[in-house]
């Protein structure tokens, strides 16, 4: 009962309750001989402000509040372990609050701050480029500047995420004789208010271009996590996942999640996810529901850019089974093992 009252007092913000709820347990422990497992309880409920106060009554022209949904985010391991190690980094209150996701599109960056958002019950905010860059020489530095002014001065700094989605739109290269002197100077001043960010606001930047990055811009960070690490099982694995996602919706089609996985495994090159999802929708909301096979066959058209056309011998190569030919063609079993052997 005291756990459940805990977490009714939790979803309903009551302060005042949570806490009482908590001395209460507390003095339990302590009253059945858990001296240390009490002490430990109401030193954590000295030293924390069990709900941070909400900062819905921000409003910025540079900054866009984002709603979090709670869905799921399939990672490979060693990213879902980074993020974590962010999570934790940030629970530790050391100041360590600036870190970069860098890697290709679609490999989950962006919803992976929202993610770590959810986890920590923090509003996150969305800086919004075109209104900060402006042709106006001079001006784009000065919005900068008050972008970050706003930053350190929210209502409730330790209630905040702020995401530069794609930052590299401000920080290229400043010493690349391709880019204009104006951002050249747009960088400087982002370098400058990155120092001097107030540390109970968290930071997270994206960039896809991390290669043409500042590196005086990457040493502001904290720390960079490198989302380019899918391995071809990893991708595979991810695929599976975000098709249970879809079959959950849809009765009409087969379920040969070992057949998908051979056709997702002949991807050249691989896909990241944000891609995967996409093919796999398609397919299988355009797939003709007469055929609970056919998004598997428009999903193979799609990753190998061939049309299968009955050719049994190649499906052979690519190693799939007779019942898999069967269902990839439409020919019976028999007919395959014919025409195979025909071969």
């Amino acid at each position: 009962m005291d756990v459940i009252n805990l977490i009714k007092y939790y979803t309903e913000k009551n302060d005042n309750a949570f806490r009482e709820e908590a001395y209460k347990i507390a003095r339990e422990f302590d009253k059945s001989g858990d001296v240390q497992l009490a002490e430990y309880i109401m030193a954590l409920l000295s030293d924390a402000n069990t709900f941070i106060p909400q900062s819905n009554d921000y409003s910025s022209s540079f900054f866009e509040k984002i709603s979090i949904v709670n869905s799921s985010l399939p990672l490979p391991e060693a990213i879902k372990n980074d993020i974590l190690g962010i999570i934790n980094a940030i629970g530790h209150n050391l100041g360590i609050n600036k870190f970069l996701f860098e890697g290709a599109p679609g490999t989950g960056k962006t919803e992976s701050v929202k993610h770590i958002a959810r986890i920590l019950n923090r509003d996150l905010y969305i800086a919004k480029f075109d209104y900060i860059i402006d042709s106006k020489l001079g001006q784009t530095s000065k919005n900068i500047s008050t972008a970050f002014s706003e930053i350190n001065s929210l209502p409730h700094p330790e209630n905040a995420i702020i995401l530069f989605d794609e930052i590299d739109a401000l920080a290229m290269d400043r010493l690349n004789s391709n880019d204009l002197r104006e951002m050249g100077r747009a960088t400087s001043t982002l370098l400058k208010e990155l120092d001097n960010l107030i540390p109970n606001v968290i930071l997270i930047a994206t960039t896809n271009l991390f290669q043409a990055f500042d590196k005086a811009l990457t040493r502001r960070f904290d720390a960079v996590i490198n989302f380019n690490r899918y391995t071809e099982e990893d991708l595979i694995d991810v695929a599976e996942f975000i098709l249970n996602e879809y079959l959950e919706k849809i009765n009409w089609v087969a379920r040969d999640v070992k057949l998908f996985r051979k056709i997702i495994g002949l991807m050249n090159p691989l896909i990241y996810p944000g891609e995967l999802k996409n093919i796999i929708k398609t397919c299988l909301a355009f797939s003709n529901s007469a055929n609970p096979y056919d998004y598997l066959i428009r999903l193979y058209e799609t990753i190998t850019s061939t049309k299968i056309n009955d050719n049994i011998k190649l499906l052979q190569e690519q190693h799939f089974t007779v019942r898999e030919i069967e269902h990839l063609t439409g020919i019976s079993k028999s007919q395959v093992s014919r025409g195979l052997k025909n071969e």
